[in-house]
């Protein structure tokens, strides 16, 4: 049996959908939705409750959990495009739409359900639920992940991260018309006030710096390089949202543009760069852009 949590709402003129990701345990709208139409939710201890709804201002909102899920992920034969492997590390392109590790509402068909199966040894490296995965991309990004698959890869890698030694470029297509060919952006990043589940810039939050350059410019878009120098959940996104040129496709940062080719927002790890941690020597890799990606690059190229 799961838990069962009762709070009492503090703001009124809310969804409950969208309230409910304040919750710790719920990590997603959808997931907020899913135990809505399981019946788990009541307000004011009267069901059903609908997702749509506005919340009062003492309003009591009573969720009954789902059982946890399981501790270890299990092994699925899902394809993985595999970019490098050796003994000790290898480096995947992730598709858009696939997450990285299991979670509340994603507990199966992610990266790590892959991993488990394609590295039969992988399960003790890093923990249970995170096993090998020396850093991580949002599902709706696309690109380049390098995973340890030894205990001595995966310490080394994490502390080259937190060193800088890593290098990471991606891709992007931003709403709006970039007007400086090269620049940094320094703001600091942490959880959204309000919006649990979106982080922002937030006066004494984690240094967060992020450089961009301007490779195209189309009417009502850029296509730019943005090369992380540091390393916050949804850095880019977030960045981009906060100097008005949001992620094409990234509605939860406040992008307009509904863009058919692609499968989520248009934001690409395209390069990435370290020493092998073993050996020492060099590595890089790069990463075509998705096709549908590439697709509505083609389109903007045509229609200048």
């Amino acid at each position: 049996m799961g838990d069962t949590v009762v709070k009492e709402v503090e703001a009124g003129g809310v969804r409950l959908d969208v309230w409910l990701t304040s919750f710790p345990q719920i990590s997603s709208r959808s997931f907020a939705q899913k135990l809505i139409q399981e019946g788990r939710v009541k307000v004011n201890g009267a069901p059903p409750a609908k997702a749509g709804q506005k919340l009062r201002i003492g309003d009591l909102v009573e969720v009954s959990f789902p059982p946890p899920v399981p501790a270890e992920p299990e092994p699925e034969a899902i394809p993985l495009e595999i970019v490098f492997e050796d003994e000790h590390l290898l480096v995947v392109n992730k598709p858009s739409g696939m997450v990285v590790h299991p979670a509340p509402g994603h507990t199966s068909g992610t990266l790590v359900n892959a991993l488990l199966h394609h590295c039969r040894d992988l399960p003790g490296i890093g923990g249970v639920k995170r096993p090998g995965i020396v850093h991580r991309l949002d599902k709706e990004t696309s690109g380049l992940l390098v995973v340890a698959k030894t205990e001595a890869a995966l310490i080394r890698l994490a502390q080259a991260l937190k060193e800088r030694r890593v290098e990471r470029n991606y891709l992007a297509l931003v709403e709006g018309v970039v007007p400086v060919d090269r620049a940094t952006i320094d703001a600091p990043i942490a959880r959204h006030p309000v919006k649990r589940q979106q982080m922002a810039v937030v006066e004494g939050g984690r240094p967060s710096r992020t450089h961009l350059e301007v490779l195209e410019r189309f009417p009502g878009a850029t296509y730019l390089k943005a090369r992380l120098e540091t390393g916050r959940t949804h850095q880019i996104r977030v960045h981009m949202a906060y100097i008005g040129h949001p992620v094409v496709g990234d509605e939860r940062y406040g992008a307009k543009t509904v863009v058919k080719e692609l499968e989520g927002h248009a934001l690409h790890a395209a390069e990435l760069a370290f020493a092998h941690p073993v050996t020492g020597e060099n590595l890089k890799f790069t990463a075509p852009l998705p096709a549908g990606f590439a697709a509505y690059l083609r389109r903007l190229r045509k229609g200048r």
